[in-house]
């Protein structure tokens, strides 16, 4: 048996499978996520596993989840990203996720939700914000982080993605060090994150999943804004999709 976990991102799609094979990958969403389902089942069709099988159990969980219509289950990402980071970091504590088009703050106790909350989509507290602003400044997503770590904090107040990419652009016009607005680009990440976190009370384990969360620094720069210590993750990025994939053989029981 497999069994596969889908995650349909607004950014990036990601993919964990389970059973007589151990695998993961990820791929841009792109415009379509079903074009996108489709190039994912061609690709684990090339690694010898059929998603239309009775041997492969799929759940799909995600932005664009509806589009599996090969799955055998389309769960919530909030279950899925709560199952996955209770594999990752034990049956007791937070979850905050930090995706393209939301960020998801989610309190697990005893291996199950306890509570949880999202932000609004138009917020620029999220990992959209960072790659527009990398674009912006002509450098990569690492780059930024590295550079930050180098700069000053410029502040950057402004709620939506638009007005803080003024902010910035305006800083470029006026001729402002780039680690100075590499670091007020990720703080005002961090703050915003940090804010919509501290709107729970958060235990004392806290893990970072999405596509940040191997980020050593914005998890430094998020644990001082929170005051409590927030953990990176290898995995995280892929804490929805292993959640899927646990889900799909728990079910499948």
């Amino acid at each position: 048996m497999y069994y596969v976990g889908i995650d349909i991102g607004s950014t990036a799609s990601k993919v964990v499978v389970r059973g007589e094979q151990e695998k993961h990958f990820v791929m841009p969403t792109g415009w379509s996520s079903k074009e996108t389902t489709e190039t994912i089942k061609e690709k684990l069709l090339i690694d010898g596993i059929d998603v239309l099988s009775e041997s492969v159990k799929v759940v799909a969980t995600g932005y664009g989840r509806v589009a599996v219509d090969f799955a055998d289950y389309v769960i919530t990402e909030i279950t899925c990203h709560a199952r996955g980071g209770r594999e990752l970091a034990g049956d007791n504590g937070a979850i905050i996720d930090v995706g393209g088009q939301d960020t998801k703050v989610i309190i697990v106790e005893h291996g199950m939700v306890q509570d949880f909350l999202m932000n609004d989509k138009c917020s620029a507290g999220t990992g959209k914000f960072l790659e527009i602003m990398a674009n912006r400044l002509g450098i990569t997503l690492q780059e930024l982080f590295d550079m930050a770590e180098a700069g000053t904090v410029l502040p950057i107040s402004s709620l939506c993605t638009v007005f803080a990419e003024s902010e910035v652009i305006n800083y470029i016009g006026e001729g402002r060090k780039r680690e100075d607005i590499a670091a007020g680009v990720v703080d005002s990440v961090a703050a915003k994150v940090a804010q919509l976190s501290q709107r729970k009370s958060l235990p004392d384990q806290i893990i970072l999943t999405g596509g940040l969360s191997h980020s050593t620094y914005f998890t430094k720069i998020l644990s001082e804004k929170i005051g409590k210590t927030v953990k990176p993750t290898e995995f995280g990025r892929f804490a929805g999709a292993l959640g899927a994939a646990i889900l799909a053989e728990e079910k499948s029981r």
